[in-house]
């Protein structure tokens, strides 16, 4: 696959920060969007009068820690390659390095597709979904503090606040009471919801998927995100406290709540909990 690269000068200050490594964000944006229902890409669909694509990019760019961006989009989608173009005239300062590549079939070849194009030099890689495309800064900030403090895994996490159930199929004779039966309850104190962006430093990102390259159809729909690649390796994934906000658009109740937090008296970015 072929990569288009915008330059549009060097990533913002995001402060003091000599020790954290070069980041580059993997934005995966290559997703259907069925359940939203509107018959396009999910990266297209409006959120406040803006794709939701935009709001990932200017998320990822507010918080200063790219060096380079690399989007995952669906092949031939022209216009959202449009979008990406005109983006850069927004980065009138200066920015990262925004790189286009086409997605694959699944969110993993789409990342190992990203992987690929990424620039000399980089350290440290973060996956993000573009369908969470109201995280705040913060939560990035974590991320990376966390690889420069010596972690080679780190995700963004919140608690879980349901009773979580495990479930079997019920028999065929007591079919007709219900579908499934409970055979257990996860211990809530100890469950957490898994978040984007996933950072990773490069080299074990990239081992553990060159490892995944040969996993059968079975072992590959087994896995949701990149986390679970590095955990096959035995390498420790540390948790960081993620942001309620951060939560992903998938159907349309989800996107009505995004649009309420945008229009909040304060502003998505700004509340975290």
């Amino acid at each position: 696959m072929t990569a288009t690269e915008i330059s549009a000068g060097a990533a913002p200050d995001a402060g003091d920060h000599a020790t954290r490594p070069v980041v580059a964000v993997v934005l995966v944006a290559a997703g259907s969007g069925q359940r939203l229902g509107y018959g396009m890409p999910k990266a297209r669909v409006p959120l406040g009068g803006e794709p939701i694509l935009m709001h990932a990019l200017r998320g990822i760019v507010a918080s200063g820690v790219a060096q380079q961006v690399c989007v995952a989009l669906p092949p031939d989608d022209g216009a959202l390659r449009r979008m990406c173009d005109d983006f850069t005239s927004e980065l009138a300062d200066g920015g990262p390095l925004l790189t286009i590549v086409d997605g694959g079939a699944t969110r993993t070849e789409s990342v190992r597709s990203a992987l690929a194009a990424l620039e000399e030099g980089t350290q440290a890689v973060l996956v993000h979904d573009a369908a969470r495309a109201l995280t705040p800064e913060s939560v990035f900030h974590r991320v990376v503090d966390s690889l420069a403090a010596g972690a080679l895994a780190v995700i963004p996490v919140i608690p879980v606040v349901d009773t979580v159930k495990t479930v079997e199929a019920t028999s065929d004779e007591d079919a007709r009471i219900a579908p499934e039966v409970v055979v257990g309850t996860a211990p809530r104190e100890k469950l957490r919801a898994v978040q984007t962006p996933q950072g990773f430093d490069l080299e074990t990102l990239m081992k553990a998927h060159r490892e995944a390259a040969g996993f059968d159809e079975a072992q590959a729909a087994a896995i949701t995100d990149d986390a679970m690649l590095v955990e096959r390796l035995g390498v420790p994934v540390h948790a960081v406290r993620g942001a309620s906000q951060s939560l992903k658009i998938t159907t349309p109740l989800d996107l009505i709540i995004a649009e309420g937090l945008l229009e909040g008296p304060l502003g998505a970015r700004w509340v975290e909990g």
